[in-house]
């Protein structure tokens, strides 16, 4: 590999005089500099990423934590993120699986925002104690260089829940996230409680993981238990509401006759169904770009304040 020592012997130089050159540094004319930078073009010289770290102390490379990549939530919270850290001169990394985790204590990202159970709220506790900066999306942490950016979701529950009982009488089902997921166990938490206000509603939850599957799964439940009356159903995110029109297509049950349903995150997908499915909305791209704004105040050492994103109810049409 070719290092700075072979271009400072071909350009008759010094070390310091091509590293001063290609760290854009006053110390060398243009001349030299244009002179170098050719020459390091002409011998495919590439940076040393850790090298350059140690001098300055910043990568300028923020990476976001998730805990996979399917399904179709997360491109309008990565555009946010993306926009406002290039506008500041940074750029991102998407991370999944432990051996990503490296990337904070070895220092080959500047900080980290987390959408990711992953990692243990202890695991980043200990990296916050050493200096590094995070934004978490996905749990409640208190730590001078951790801030939080959270959804609404009591709000957004709540609305779920008022929408179902608008007309209604009957059984409600609940169709949840993955087991101690920040923002599955808010969304149910808020619509039990709300649904305690009409205790004469039976209501039955039924396990999910946020997939297209477990909507499938949970309908087809649904259709075994069905007594012949209406019943409403929240389903705690798009993706398991899409699998049930999925799998209620292909049965006698029909949706907005049969069965009223409700989802959270307002996916492209669910406006082209039919009935429109009905949602609970929020901003993903907001979501992303205050998150990347609140790391790089953190960054700068500026005082920093958690925040809240707001939902909002779309009905079914």
């Amino acid at each position: 590999m070719v290092g700075i020592k072979d271009i400072a012997k071909k350009a008759g130089v010094s070390i310091s005089t091509v590293s001063y050159a290609l760290n854009g540094s006053p110390k060398v004319t243009d001349a030299t500099r244009q002179r170098i930078v050719a020459i390091a073009d002409e011998l495919n010289y590439i940076p040393n990423m850790a090298a350059r770290t140690l001098k300055t102390q910043k990568t300028k490379i923020v990476g976001i934590y998730l805990a996979n990549y399917s399904g179709v939530f997360y491109g309008e919270l990565l555009h946010g993120l993306t926009d406002t850290l290039l506008a500041k001169g940074y750029e991102l990394i998407v991370c999944s699986g432990m051996k990503a985790h490296r990337f904070l204590p070895e220092r080959m990202i500047d900080g980290a925002i987390i959408l990711d159970r992953g990692f243990s709220t202890e695991e980043l506790l200990e990296y916050a104690d050493r200096g590094h900066k995070i934004i978490v999306l996905d749990r409640e942490v208190e730590h001078p260089n951790v801030r939080q950016v959270l959804l609404d979701n009591k709000a957004g529950a709540t609305l779920a829940i008022d929408y179902l009982k608008t007309g209604f009488t009957g059984k409600f089902y609940i169709v949840t996230g993955p087991t101690n997921t920040y923002d599955s166990e808010e969304r149910l938490r808020a619509a039990l409680s709300e649904l305690e206000r009409f205790r004469d509603e039976e209501v039955i939850v039924i396990p999910g993981d946020f997939s297209k599957a477990t909507g499938e799964k949970a309908a087809q439940q649904m259709e075994r238990e069905w007594t012949g009356e209406p019943v409403a159903v929240f389903a705690l995110n798009d993706e398991m509401a899409i699998g049930m029109y999925s799998y209620f297509a292909k049965t006698q049950l029909v949706i907005g006759r049969d069965v009223k349903i409700i989802g959270f995150d307002n996916t492209e997908v669910g406006q082209y169904l039919h009935p429109r499915l009905a949602t609970i909305e929020y901003s993903k791209y907001k979501w992303g770009a205050v998150a990347a704004e609140k790391l790089l105040k953190l960054l700068e050492d500026e005082t920093v304040e958690d925040e809240i994103i707001y939902t909002s109810l779309i009905p079914s049409n």
